[in-house]
């Protein structure tokens, strides 16, 4: 993410980074006002806007028409192009990580981000990928990569934030 959730690789609602001058279209050609033009970027773009029918990434596996197949592999493209660009910026991947509700939850979508970075190293282990629960590896037995599931703790983050804000220093 950027300055706001909307920048980035396109998620169940949000449109990811586009190209500026589209909502400055819409804006100056009168298609949306303000409001709305923020409704659609937060709440009816990415896999939403994509598939033109859900914003879960279950759903739309099963669903298998053209716009959820779409939708799916804008999302596959996104996330490993980012992969992709972080990994030229540090000189190279030592892991990659998986987490949160996609990322712990679907087999699938992580199978289609590591088969787009093969040429980083990325060898994921189908079998441990399909059976895997969070806080587990599902890298192939000798992958240049490690590849991890790991349980997003949003909670113990955010307690652990509470409590240095409110213990009093030196204490």
């Amino acid at each position: 993410m950027g300055y706001s959730p909307l920048d980035g690789v396109p998620m169940a609602t949000r449109s990811g980074s586009i190209d500026p001058e589209i909502p400055l279209h819409l804006l100056r050609a009168g298609l949306l006002e303000l409001e709305e033009l923020e409704q659609a970027l937060e709440r009816e773009s990415g896999l939403l806007g994509l598939s033109g029918r859900s914003a879960r990434y279950e759903e739309l596996q099963a669903a298998g028409d053209p716009a959820a197949r779409l939708a799916l592999a804008v999302f596959a493209r996104r996330v490993a192009g980012a992969v992709a660009a972080m990994a030229a910026s540090v000189d190279g991947l030592d892991a990659l990580v998986f987490t949160a509700g996609v990322g712990e939850n679907s087999p699938r979508a992580r199978a289609d981000v590591c088969g787009r970075l093969r040429f980083l190293g990325v060898e994921l282990d189908e079998v441990r990928n399909e059976s895997a629960l969070p806080d587990a590896e599902i890298a192939r037995d000798g992958s240049a990569v490690r590849v991890v599931v790991l349980r997003a703790r949003e909670d113990i983050v955010a307690a652990r934030a509470a409590r240095a804000l409110l213990t009093p220093r030196g204490a």
